[in-house]
């Protein structure tokens, strides 16, 4: 018997909630079992999975100290249903460690959906203390990175080159203001499942709407090989600059990032 149908949206959102906050463990003679563990606040979404899953499963509860509080309150969903564990890791959910190589499914699945899954488990949205709209989504997998801003990129435009923070090796992809909204209204639409307090927080980032009196930044513009090449090999930025049709400025900038600044030359010694 098989589960999953991730064309389906609490489908393809609940295994993307499972790749991003479920831990799947094997044993000996076909023993294991798939944990999640959550703040006790977000206990509703695995009373969801639960009724979702077809087999046999436990909600528990237990309270310890952790670095961030004295007494923290969690639940953890159990499934150790072998034919589950083995579906899961056919479509994508490795044993063990898996925050690096973790991928998106190979299978057809609701894309929206599914993003939003990893939103709500490795990821925020919400306002700024300043006020101001956004979803970002934090992860180690390039494969995650790379399907999230082809995605942002594709609903409205929102081109993101990520990098691994120094800190911790993770990429951290933030969407800010229109492009914030965009996404909020496109994943947390009515009656889909998600966290309560994320949805709650995507439906006040959603109304958002820019002041009149603030400055709108139009999308970088990147930088191809081939214009990199008319930098390096132009007799002036001025001339670079009327070719490329971009800025003086910018062109100045590219060429000290590409060449270096300019320096003076020094004539050997007699």
């Amino acid at each position: 018997m098989t589960f999953f149908d991730l064309e389906r949206p609490e489908h393809a959102y609940m295994f993307a909630f499972l790749q991003a906050d479920g831990h799947l463990t094997e044993q000996s003679r076909n023993r294991g079992r798939l944990s999640v563990e959550l703040s006790a606040r977000d206990a509703p979404i695995l009373e969801e999975f639960q009724r979702l899953c077809p087999y046999n499963s436990t909600i528990s509860y237990r309270t310890r100290t952790t670095n961030f509080k004295a007494e923290h309150t969690s639940v953890i969903w159990t499934v150790c249903a072998r034919e589950f564990r083995k579906e899961l890791q056919a479509l994508g959910l490795p044993v063990g460690r898996k925050s690096e190589i973790v991928a998106p499914p190979t299978v057809p699945f609701s894309e929206r959906d599914y993003l939003r899954g990893l939103i709500d488990a490795d990821g925020s949205v919400g306002l700024t203390s300043d006020g101001l709209p956004f979803v970002s989504l934090t992860t180690k997998s390039d494969a995650m990175a790379l399907f999230c801003t082809t995605y942002a990129e594709r609903l409205c435009g929102a081109q993101r080159k990520p990098n691994r923070n120094k800190r911790d090796n993770i990429y951290n992809i933030p969407f800010l203001n229109e492009a914030g909204v965009a996404l909020a209204t496109d994943l947390y639409y009515p009656g889909c499942l998600a966290l309560p307090r994320k949805q709650a927080s995507a439906d006040r980032a959603g109304i958002w709407v820019r002041p009149p009196t603030m400055r709108f930044a139009p999308p970088r513009r990147s930088w191809s090989q081939e214009e990199d090449e008319v930098i390096r090999t132009a007799a002036s930025m001025e001339l670079a600059s009327e070719q490329l049709g971009r800025t003086l400025k910018s062109c100045k900038i590219r060429h000290w990032r590409l060449v270096g600044p300019k320096r003076p030359r020094v004539l050997p010694r007699r």
